[in-house]
C-alpha cells in the first residue's frame, strides 16, 4: 500500500473537498482519502502508483502539488463507512438547500441582491453534496452528465443575477430592508458553521472545528459580507452596499459553476 500526500492551496472549504472526491472517483487503485482542510492537505492511500491521481487533481486548478509518497502496511488503513458518509452528506445537503429557499425568499421580499446571491451560493453547495450522493452506485459517465447540467444551471442563475444587479445600479430601486439582510445572514452564518463542524467532526475523533478555519471558509466570508452590507445600508441609507456585495457573490458563484463544469469533463 502507498500513502501519498498532496498540498492543495485553494482547498479551503468542504465543497471543494467533495469536488475532489468526485474528481478522483473511478480510479481503481485508490483505497481511501483523508482530508485536512485546515492545512489544505490531502492524503491518498492507493494500492500502486498511478499518475492519473495528480493529473485529475491538477485539472481542478486548486493548486495541487505532490509532496511525498511512502510505503505502508495495508493493515494501517481503515476504510470509512459509506453509510455514515451518506447520512452526513444528506444532513449537509438539507441544511444548505433549506437555507437556499429561506435566503431566496427573504432576499426577494427585502429586495436584497446580497441575500439572493448568497442563496445561490447555498444552492451551489447543495449541488456539490447532491452530486456526491449521486455518485454512490452511479456510473462515472452519468455523474459527469449531471455535473455539466448542474454547472450550466448555476452559471445561468449567476448570469441573470448579475444582469439584475446592473439594472438596479442604473434604475431607481427602493433601498433593501437591512433588518432582514442582517437577521437572515446571521442564521445562514450559523448554519454554515454547523455544517463545517459536522464535516470536520466526522473525519476522526481528533478532528476539531477551529475558529481560524471557519473564517477562511468562502461561505462564512460571504455571509459576513452580506451582514456588513446590511450595516452599511443602515448607515448610508443607500442601496449600493447591497448591490456591490451581491455582484461579488454572483462572481464567486460563477467561479464555482465553472469548477463544477470541470467535473463533467
Amino acid at each position: 500500500m502507498i500513502k501519498s500526500e498532496y498540498h492543495i492551496s485553494k482547498m479551503d472549504c468542504p465543497s471543494e473537498e467533495n469536488m475532489i472526491r468526485m474528481k478522483l472517483d473511478g480510479i481503481e487503485v485508490i483505497r481511501k482519502l483523508e482530508f485536512d482542510i485546515e492545512n489544505r492537505n490531502l492524503t491518498v492511500f492507493h494500492s500502486r502508483e498511478d499518475e492519473e491521481i495528480l493529473s485529475r487533481l491538477e485539472s481542478l486548478n486548486f493548486g495541487a502539488k505532490h509532496t511525498y509518497s511512502s510505503s505502508i502496511d495495508e493493515k494501517e488503513v481503515t476504510i470509512e463507512s459509506s453509510d455514515v458518509q451518506s447520512k452526513l452528506l444528506w444532513t449537509i445537503l438539507i441544511i444548505n438547500f433549506g437555507f437556499f429557499i429561506i435566503e431566496m425568499t427573504t432576499g426577494l421580499i427585502s429586495k436584497s441582491m446580497g441575500l439572493v446571491a448568497d442563496s445561490l451560493d447555498m444552492l451551489a453547495d447543495s449541488f456539490v453534496y447532491g452530486l456526491s450522493l449521486w455518485a454512490v452506485g452511479s456510473t462515472v459517465l452519468r455523474k459527469k452528465k449531471v455535473a455539466r447540467w448542474s454547472g450550466f444551471f448555476q452559471l445561468s442563475l449567476a448570469f441573470l443575477g448579475i444582469i439584475e444587479v446592473v439594472r438596479r445600479f442604473i434604475g431607481s430601486e427602493e433601498m433593501p430592508d437591512y433588518r432582514i439582510m442582517i437577521g437572515v445572514s446571521v442564521l445562514a452564518l450559523t448554519a454554515n458553521a454547523i455544517c463545517l463542524y459536522l464535516l470536520q467532526k466526522s473525519k476522526s475523533k481528533e478532528a476539531h472545528m477551529k475558529a481560524s478555519m471557519i473564517f477562511t471558509s468562502n461561505d462564512v466570508i460571504i455571509n459576513s459580507g452580506v451582514i456588513l452590507a446590511g450595516v452599511l445600508v443602515l448607515l448610508t441609507q443607500s442601496k449600493y452596499p447591497d448591490l456591490i456585495v451581491g455582484s461579488i457573490v454572483f462572481l464567486i458563484v460563477s467561479q464555482g459553476a465553472f469548477r463544477i463544469l470541470k467535473l463533467g469533463k
